[in-house]
Order: C-alpha cells, then structure tokens, then sequence
C-alpha cells in the first residue's frame, strides 16, 4: 500500500471514530438511564441512590461530548472518548461495591461496555485492551471491599474468567474490524480510482469522437470543393468573359443603369471565385499527409469571414492585425477554428437587442507567437458556465441546437499548434475567444 494510501486511510479513521464517539455517547446515556429498571427489580432499596448515580454519570458524559465538539476537543478526542466510556463502568464498580460484591449480577454490565467498545465501537487495539483491563481492575477493586468474595470455587473466579474473556474477544474483533475498515476503504479508493480513470477515458473518447466528426465533415467539404473547382469555376470564367465583352459593348457604355448592373454581375462572379477558392483550402488535404505549412493569419481570416457571411449580415466585422501576419500550423484547421468561433459570436448577437452589433478581430505578436483574439458585444457567458464552456458535449443551447463539440475540437486543434485556446467574458457585456499559433519558421 502506498504511504498516501495510508495517510488518507488515517484521517478517515479518525472522522469515522469522532462520528462514531459522539453517537455511542448518546447510547450509553440512555443505556444508563434506562438501568432504573434494574434497580427496580433487584435492589429496590438503593433505587434513588443508585438513580441519583444514573443521572450524574449521564450528566458526566453528556459533558464530555460537549467538549468533544468544541475545537480544542476534536483535537483529544480519543482520550475524552477514553475518560465517558470508564464512566458506567466507575458507576458499575461502584454499584458493585455497595451491594454483594462478586455476587452482584451487575458484573455483566462492565462486560456489556467491554463488548461495546471492541465489536461495535471503531476503537484500536490498543485502546480495547487498556479499556478491557482498566474495567477488569475496578471490578477487582469492587470485590474487595468485600473479602468474602476473594475464594477460588466462587463467583468472583467466574466473574473474572468471563471479564477476561471479553476482553480477549473484543481484542481479536478489533483486529479484524480493523482490517476489514482498511479493506473497505482501498476498496473504496480504488472504485475512487478506476472512476476518475473511466472519466478520463470518456473523455478522450469524446475527444476522438469530436475529432473524427470533425474529420468527416472536413472530407465532407473537401469532397464539395473539389467537385466546386471544376463545375463552377469554368462556368464562373465563362460568365465573367461574357460580362467584360458586353461591357465593351457600346449599348452598354451608353447605359448608366446597364453598366451598373453588369459591375454588379461581375462582382457576384467575382464572390463566387473567392468563395472557391477558400474552398480549396479543404480540398486536397492528402491523409497521412503533414498539412502543416507557413500561411499568412490574414489570409485566413478573410477566408474564414467570407464563408461565415451568411451568418454575420447585419453584424460590424473590425479588424486589427499587424502588418506581419505570417505563421506556422495547418491552415484548413485554423481556419475551421476561427469559423466557430466567429459563428459562435455571431449565434450570441443574435440573442440581444443592441443598436450595433459588433465582432472585432485582433493579432498582436508576442515573442514567436501571434495571439489571435474574437471578441463580441454579446450577452456573455456566467462565471459558472465559463470554465466548462471546451467541455466536450457542454452546451447552453437548446437540445437539438448543438453537440457542444465545435469548442471542444477548437481546443484540441490550438493545442495540437502548441497553443491555448481560452475565453474571459463579463455577462451582459462582452466574450472575447483568445489563441495563439507559432511563427512560420
């Protein structure tokens, strides 16, 4: 066993026998005071005397126990759960003394206290054998104030024998009681153990699984784009040479509104050769290929608004980068990231009422690292929620509005590129997503 094993095994022993103290204690005083019973049926004559006795023994240790729970008190609490326990049996002793010595079938009452201490109380060894003896000495000094009892054919031989014995019964119980409380809690830790071990497989299963999703629906756009490249591209070519010859076109250079409407036509086509051609990026991504190369941040990002701009209308897009933007790291992933991110924040804005709704980009260099920050003017995100928020399956959307994976994969992805990917936000206010990615080599 290792030594923390033990140590924790230590501190939890002495929780559970304080706990345990404080119940017993409660026990024993009613034990004590429902022993008027007794009085009653056997020496009915010392009945208040010995109630009297019953009441302030059960006071003694109702003091005890208050002591015990104060601060000072936890500290000693085995030699206060020592001192109430000698108490019924002083009591005993002297009920003992003051009837018919080892005649007295009060004798049982210390073996009744002898078995509570070593079968049913979390005592030690130790403490089972001091309390057994302690107990045995006063019933001796009981007797003698009654030398008649003092005889070897008596029952004073038998009473001891049988004092003995318990004391010998409670000490093997306690051993094994012991042993078996050890048991019980490596056993415990050990479930503890295997518990934290079945999370941490369920998570890195939920990270495969995020990564595999991700994965297919990076082959499921790369599939897309490459059939995009040949089936749209030629057509998009075609239409723009039509469009630059009509513009030539002396009808069209005599028309305002005709010259307007073809610039328009030929920035629609233009959009759609840009949006293939961010398309590319996911296109030809060989398997077992390092993807990773030297790529310019800004590049990326403009990528990664066009194909968001669906979900951003309406929203002010800024940006602040420096002039040097070049970086190392897997391009088509990067730009997976920041398209999460951006759509993240675009998803937030929609849920608050402002009259200027605002997603800011920023980059600043620090050392061989860009640091890449989105920031919104959203709701926020609760200090409780913040934590969790790359959590694999954590989400605060509707059931069926989101797998709570697109953080968790943005998170692995960053930190695969040696980065972090964290949040800070202030609810109501704002959330700004902050990574960083090396510089190219």
């Amino acid at each position: 066993m290792t030594r923390q094993l033990f140590v924790e095994y230590a501190s939890d022993i002495e929780q559970f026998r304080f706990s345990f103290s404080i119940g017993a204690a409660y026990v024993c005083m009613t034990l004590i005071l429902l022993g008027v019973g007794l009085d009653y049926a056997l020496y009915p004559q010392k009945q208040q005397e010995f109630a009297a006795a019953r009441v302030i023994a059960a006071s003694f240790i109702l003091g005890v126990v208050v002591l015990m729970k104060t601060t000072s008190g936890k500290r000693y609490f085995k030699w206060l759960t020592f001192l109430w326990m000698l108490q019924p049996q002083i009591m005993i002793a002297w009920m003992i003394a003051t009837t018919e010595g080892a005649n007295s079938i009060y004798y049982a009452g210390l073996n009744l206290a002898i078995y509570g201490s070593g079968i049913v109380l979390a005592f030690s060894l130790r403490q089972n054998i001091v309390y057994g003896l302690t107990s045995y000495a006063l019933y001796v000094l009981a007797c003698s104030t009654h030398p008649e009892s003092f005889v070897l054919h008596g029952p004073f031989v038998v009473n001891s024998l049988f004092l003995l014995m318990a004391v010998t019964v409670c000490a093997i119980f306690t051993m094994f009681n012991e042993r078996a409380r050890f048991m019980l809690f490596q056993l415990k830790a050990e479930v503890a153990e295997k518990n934290r071990e079945l999370e941490q497989t369920n998570r890195d299963l939920a990270e495969i699984k995020g990564h595999m999703l991700q994965q297919e629906k990076m082959a499921a756009i790369g599939t897309l784009a490459a059939g995009l490249l040949h089936e749209v591209n030629n057509p998009v070519n075609f239409c723009l040479m039509a469009i630059e010859i009509a513009m030539e076109d002396p009808v069209a250079a005599g028309s305002a509104g005709l010259t307007e409407c073809l610039v328009d036509a030929r920035l629609g086509m233009k959009r759609v050769q840009y949006i293939v051609s961010d398309l590319k990026t996911f296109a030809y991504r060989g398997n077992g290929v390092n993807a990773e190369s030297d790529f310019m941040m800004e590049k990326a990002i403009d990528s990664s608004v066009r194909l968001v701009s669906h979900e951003t209308k309406g929203i002010t897009i800024t940006r602040a980068l420096p002039d040097d933007t070049l970086v190392h790291g897997d391009e088509a992933a990067i730009i997976g990231v920041l398209i999460n991110l951006l759509s993240n924040a675009a998803l937030a804005l929609r849920s608050v009422a402002r009259n200027t709704l605002t997603i800011h980009i920023g980059a600043v260099w620090h050392g061989e690292r860009l640091q890449v920050s989105v920031s919104d003017n959203g709701p926020g995100i609760a200090a409780e929620n913040l934590a969790r928020v790359f959590e694999p399956f954590f989400t605060t959307r509707e059931i069926g509005k989101g797998l709570g994976l697109g953080l968790s994969i943005c998170y692995g992805i960053i930190q695969r590129h040696g980065g972090i990917l964290s949040a800070d936000s202030e609810l109501g206010a704002w959330t700004t997503m902050i990574f960083d990615l090396p510089r190219a080599n």
